[in-house]
């Protein structure tokens, strides 16, 4: 009879060796070595604790390792440098756990070495174990699966678990991972499987609205989600770190990770293609979980699914895919699209459905035909009509997409505290932060899948609830939602001045377009809404004077996006490139060129005149540049009362209306934006008809007044004090709401300390 800490030994050495990397001692030697320790500490007559006992049997099968790219500079740095500091710490960690190991990269690009090391109790530094020559350049793809894939040499045993920086384990979830490593020898569809999958809990929900957001979002996709794809459509591959690979199956089958350039950004799910095109099968269990610090700040969250979704554009167009495609039967398949790139095409679609309503809506407008139609229904009483025009979806995608997190919520929760969650979300304003979160996918995605050049964003995963200055979000949100938000509101605003609907019941198009509405402003201000402190006075009044010195500042050698917005707007469009990528650009921005054409068409001149809308264009020309030449040039130089006054003397001296002006100036300045897109996407030739810095100085203008007519309602609430301090109640917890507050106290006259 083995003392008790060996009857455990099985327990140790089937779950230590899957929660890291395993030694290739057999029971025989491990049982060896624990009874060398007991004859030692007889003949020492020294007693080991339970603990060090328990110790001395893992260290015989369980070695972790971490991989440190940059662990060989930091270990050259100077003594009072932050990276020499960091390696001080990363040896004080190996001290405290003899079994940590640190595998880096060593050496120049020419000569590079993969080096294991392990902290030496004599010298108390860190001793090299093992350095291999690397051929050359290591790092010539993503960098968290060449990270991998150096560092899994140093690896042993039958099962290997990768966990990322920002994953934690749990005692009582350590206890279950004997019962989690049996589950390669159950067989799941006449095979074994090859990948264990496991559930995420997210520990960082309870920090804000949004991070509870994600937490929910998560738990749905990781439980009720992965369980379906698992069992019974079985196209669940692998989404994150801490599932458990048969380490022999896949570093026989080409690793863990594939890790070419920009193809592979989204390096974890290709681990699950590989496995499903070799024969071998992915599990779902949920009687284990792994913690999970998920990102809390709006900017993270966003780099995050833009990196999710131009990754899922470049699977698109990878062979991994076209090679499932053909080996899946029909309704596989059709699982597997809806797993992966489906949902994504399926945001795009919502999002083009979107522009394709509203234009449809305008041109029926502006065309009289809708008047024609809705007179036709009152004609022969054909109420029907009437209401097919006016039909809006009473269960929208949004709500759909929400089924599966209720259902979730109901099951682990409860019925009544999952209605009263899912209410709190809502009066969070959940809603506003998934419409955002759905036009930074289907952007991103659209972008990749017309451009490619799909690329990793660092989020730095840091415990982040800080003030995002305006300037920063401007940068990040710009092309994506805010130049878009500004189109849609222009489209509802010239559809609410000529919509026969909105003139006979306002009420009526209120409901037609309330949904639409909201997602314009859902795109111009989520940002703002849910950033800490984005009312306070002090930090609007920082965040302007921040703002302007951004615009202001003249692009040069040695300045980059985030000091001068000449050379963000470079950065900005680096991705369009390629006779086909510029082509579709051009013909995107053709639409911009409708509301002039439309707009003109509609106008009360035209009607008076009985003339077609390209005439009444070049009308408006003629007699504008002929009698207001003058007028034009000094509005250049005036003030917001000189282009009142310029406007009130054009309405004077021409036949054009006051809603005529209005409308024209909204037609032609999106005519302007058109023609800046179609200057971007033909930059060489621009460039070399010398165009380009007209173009560049037309772009500044758009969004510079842009960013002023977003920032200007901002302003106006953090004008009122008690904005401030309902948004931070609002959307923070209770202990990050009552520190802010302390903060403003203790800072007292000082506003920007």
């Amino acid at each position: 009879m083995l003392p008790a800490p060996v009857r455990g030994m099985t327990y140790y050495h089937r779950a230590l060796k899957a929660q890291a990397f395993l030694d290739t001692a057999t029971d025989e030697m491990v049982e060896q070595g624990y009874r060398s320790a007991m004859s030692k500490e007889a003949a020492s007559g020294e007693s080991l604790t339970l603990p060090q006992y328990c110790e001395a049997l893992a260290d015989l099968k369980f070695v972790y390792v971490v991989t440190a790219q940059i662990f060989g500079a930091q270990k050259k740095g100077k003594a009072d440098s932050p990276a020499r500091a960091i390696y001080e710490e990363i040896l004080k960690m190996m001290e405290q756990h003899s079994s940590l190991r640190i595998a880096y990269i060593d050496g120049e690009e020419k000569s590079p070495y993969s080096v294991l090391v392990k902290y030496d109790q004599g010298t108390k530094q860190d001793q090299e174990v093992y350095r291999i020559k690397l051929p050359g350049k290591v790092v010539l793809g993503e960098g968290k699966p060449e990270n991998q894939n150096h560092a899994i040499i140093f690896t042993r045993g039958e099962a290997v678990q990768a966990i990322d920086m920002n994953q934690d384990n749990y005692l009582e979830e350590a206890m279950k991972m004997r019962n989690l490593l049996e589950e390669f020898d159950c067989k799941m569809d006449r095979h074994k499987p090859t990948i264990l999958g496991l559930r995420e809990h997210i520990f960082t929900s309870a920090v804000s609205s949004i991070a509870e957001f994600m937490c929910a979002q998560e738990l749905a996709f990781v439980t009720i989600g992965q369980r379906v794809l698992a069992r019974p459509l079985r196209v669940r591959m692998h989404y994150g770190h801490p599932d458990v690979f048969d380490r022999l199956f896949h570093i026989t089958r080409g690793g863990m990770s594939k890790a070419s350039k920009t193809i592979n950004v989204s390096e974890d799910i290709y681990a699950g293609f590989n496995t499903t095109l070799r024969g071998g099968s992915v599990t779902h269990h949920e009687y284990i979980q792994v913690g999970k610090g998920r990102d809390v700040g709006l900017n993270q969250i966003s780099m995050f699914e833009a990196k999710v979704s131009a990754g899922n554009s470049e699977q698109m167009l990878s062979r991994d895919v076209y090679r499932l495609g053909h080996m899946f039967d029909f309704f596989r398949m059709l699982s597997f699209y809806f797993n992966t790139v489906g949902f994504y095409i399926s945001t795009l679609m919502i999002v083009l459905t979107v522009y394709l309503f509203l234009y449809g809506r305008i041109y029926m407008a502006l065309s009289g035909i809708e008047e024609y139609l809705l007179g036709l229904g009152e004609t022969f009483g054909e109420n029907a009509l009437l209401a097919v025009l006016n039909a809006q979806l009473l269960v929208q995608i949004g709500i759909l997409s929400a089924i599966p997190m209720l259902a979730e919520f109901m099951l682990e929760r409860g019925f009544f505290q999952a209605i009263f969650d899912f209410g709190k979300m809502f009066l969070h304003l959940s809603m506003v932060f998934f419409t955002f979160s759905m036009g930074t996918k289907s952007h991103y995605f659209g972008r990749t899948l017309i451009h490619g050049g799909a690329k990793y964003r660092a989020t730095g995963r840091g415990f982040v609830v800080a003030h995002i200055r305006f300037a920063e979000n401007f940068r990040l949100f710009a092309r994506s939602h805010f130049i878009k938000g500004v189109e849609i509101i222009a489209l509802l605003s010239i559809y609410m001045v000529w919509s026969p609907i909105s003139k006979k019941s306002f009420m009526a198009y209120v409901f037609l377009m309330v949904s639409t509405w909201f997602l314009a402003f859902s795109w111009l201000f989520a940002p703002f809404i849910f950033n800490p402190s984005g009312f306070d006075w002090q930090k609007t009044v920082d965040d302007l004077d921040d703002y302007t010195k951004w615009l202001f500042r003249k692009g040069g050698i040695g300045v980059d996006g985030n000091q001068s917005w000449e050379r963000w707007f470079e950065d900005e469009h680096e991705h369009i490139r390629g006779c086909l990528g510029r082509l579709v650009e051009i013909i995107l921005a053709l639409r911009f060129f409708i509301y002039q054409f439309g707009v003109v068409y509609a106008l009360d001149v035209t009607k008076k005149h009985k003339k077609r809308s390209l005439s009444v264009n070049g009308m408006l020309g003629k007699r504008i540049s002929e009698k207001l030449r003058t007028i034009f040039r000094v509005m250049q130089f005036l003030s917001v009362c000189g282009v009142i006054i310029a406007l009130a003397v054009i309405i004077n001296k021409t036949d054009l209306s006051s809603a005529d002006v209005v409308m024209s100036l909204l037609a032609y300045a999106c005519t302007g934006w058109g023609i800046v897109q179609i200057g971007v996407a033909m930059k060489p030739l621009t460039k070399k008809v010398r165009l380009w810095g007209t173009i560049r100085k037309m772009a500044w203008f758009y969004d510079a007044t842009c960013g002023f007519i977003i920032f200007l309602p901002l302003a106006i609430l953090a004008w009122f004090p008690f904005s401030s301090t309902i948004q931070s109640r609002l959307l923070f917890n209770q202990a990050f709401s009552r520190g802010l507050e302390i903060s403003l106290i203790l800072a007292g006259n000082r506003p920007n300390q």
